[in-house]
């Protein structure tokens, strides 16, 4: 963000902030998360429906699957948890505001895969 005398001048643009005719590139917060699992493709689907039901419950996420991905939005997050035989995979992308809670959402998921799927190694 711009600080000082410029701050007046500052204008939001997707992707980035103009401070005084100088761009300012600001990266979205994420989260990646992938973890191993064994299970058979429908067991792993329903673990991963018990995982959204928490996550749901937690955060006020909509879910829907489209194959083997289930996306997940609200306002302030929006991504999918990908089905991979012997694989999962999280991505998120936070909003501004959300981007200050990364760290307690990160372990909330961990938290739910460990239970769900076992503890990573």
């Amino acid at each position: 963000m711009c600080s000082g005398r410029g701050l007046y001048q500052a204008v939001s643009l997707p992707g980035a902030w103009i401070c005084n005719r100088k761009r300012y590139d600001r990266a979205m917060p994420t989260i990646d998360i992938s973890r191993v699992h064994s299970l058979p493709a429908p067991q792993a689907r329903a673990t991963i429906d018990q995982v959204a039901a928490a996550l749901r419950t937690r955060f006020a996420l909509q879910t829907a699957w489209q194959g083997d991905v289930l996306h997940f939005r609200r306002g302030g997050v929006e991504g999918g948890i990908t089905l991979e035989v012997g694989q999962v995979h999280i991505h998120a992308e936070l909003g501004l505001l959300l981007g200050f809670m990364q760290p307690t959402i990160e372990a909330e998921i961990r938290r739910q895969l460990d239970q769900h799927f076992g503890a990573a190694i």
